[in-house]
C-alpha cells in the first residue's frame, strides 16, 4: 500500500499508463472499481501486490452530482466498459466496487448500486468518495478535497480518524461555465480547451478555482496538521492549487493524474468489506 507522496505519485503514473493497456503478468485476484463521474465513468482494476492493472473512461453524462439521472445510460456504458476490459485482460470480471459523493441521501447511493448490478457486476462496495480516496492516499493527518464534475467532497483526518466530511455544489461543471460565458463557447468546448489547455485558461478560471477554496474552507472546521490533497479532474489546472493554498493558508498537496485517485480507491477498497448496502 502507499506509504508515502512519493509511493503514491508513482502509482497514479503506473495506473495512467495502463489506459486500454493491460499490466502483463498481474498477480493474483483482480480488484475492480467503477468511479460514476458526471462527466465520465471509469473503471479501475488493481491485483492481489495493489498494482494498477487496467484503465479505461466512457464520456457519459448519467449521473450529475453523485445522483444517477439516466440509470440506462450509465448501466450501459458501465457495461461496455466490463466488456471491453474483460477483453483486454483475458478473463471475467464478476464484481466491483462504486462509490458517490459524501452529501448523497442514501436511498440515492443504492442506485449506484444497481447501475453496477445491471451492469452484470456483484456490487461488493459501496462508499462515499473522499473515503474511496483513502485507500489510495493512506492519509494520517491532514485533508482529502475530491473536486469533482459538480461537487466538492472534503474528509479531514486526524491521528487517522476521519473527525469531518461533507460536501458542497461546485466543481468542473461550474469552472466549465465561466470559461464558456467568457469565451463565448459552449459548456462542452470550454471543457476541452480546459483539458488541453489548461495553462491558458487560468485567469478567467482563477474566480471559480476561488470559490472552490471557499468551500474547501467550510468543509474543513477542524484544521489538520498535514496538508490537504487536491483530488479530481477538476483543478488539473496550473496554479490551482496555489491559490487554493493560499485561500486557505494551509498546504495543499497535488498529485499527477489526481483524477483516477479515487477510481483506483475504489478500485482497491473492492474487496467487499466497505460501505454500506
Amino acid at each position: 500500500m502507499m506509504g508515502t507522496a512519493l509511493d503514491t505519485d508513482r502509482f497514479l503514473l503506473d495506473a495512467a499508463a495502463r489506459w486500454r493497456d493491460p499490466l502483463p503478468d498481474p498477480m493474483g485476484e483482480l480488484r475492480v472499481g467503477v468511479d460514476l463521474g458526471t462527466a465520465t465513468i471509469v473503471i479501475a482494476v488493481v491485483d492481489a501486490a495493489d498494482r494498477p492493472v487496467y484503465l479505461d473512461f466512457r464520456e457519459e453524462a448519467a449521473v450529475r452530482d453523485g445522483v444517477v439521472v439516466d440509470f440506462h445510460g450509465a448501466a450501459a456504458a458501465t457495461a461496455a466498459l466490463k466488456a471491453s476490459a474483460e477483453k483486454a485482460l483475458g478473463t471475467s470480471l464478476p464484481s466491483a466496487a462504486t462509490a458517490h459523493p459524501p452529501g448523497v441521501p442514501v436511498a440515492e447511493t443504492r442506485a449506484c448500486r444497481y447501475v453496477l448490478e445491471r451492469a452484470g457486476f456483484d456490487c461488493v462496495a459501496l462508499l462515499d468518495e473522499v473515503t474511496a480516496a483513502r485507500a489510495l492516499l493512506q492519509l494520517r493527518d491532514g485533508a482529502i478535497a475530491d473536486v469533482g464534475g459538480g461537487s466538492t467532497g472534503v474528509g479531514v483526518y486526524v491521528d487517522g480518524e476521519l473527525v469531518a466530511l461533507g460536501d458542497l455544489p461546485g466543481g468542473g461543471h461550474h469552472l466549465n461555465l465561466i470559461l464558456a460565458g467568457a469565451r463565448g463557447i459552449g459548456v462542452e468546448e470550454a471543457e476541452r480547451i480546459k483539458r488541453e489547455r489548461p495553462e491558458d485558461q487560468f485567469a478567467v478560471l482563477r474566480p471559480g478555482i476561488e470559490r472552490v477554496a471557499h468551500n474547501i474552507d467550510r468543509l474543513m472546521p477542524i484544521r489538520p496538521s498535514g496538508p490537504v490533497h487536491l483530488v479530481g479532474g477538476a483543478l488539473m489546472v496550473p496554479g490551482a492549487a496555489a491559490v487554493v493554498s493560499g485561500y486557505l493558508g494551509h498546504e495543499v498537496v497535488e498529485h499527477p493524474h489526481a483524477l483516477l485517485v479515487t477510481p483506483f480507491g475504489i478500485a482497491l477498497s473492492a474487496d467487499g468489506t466497505s460501505g454500506a448496502f
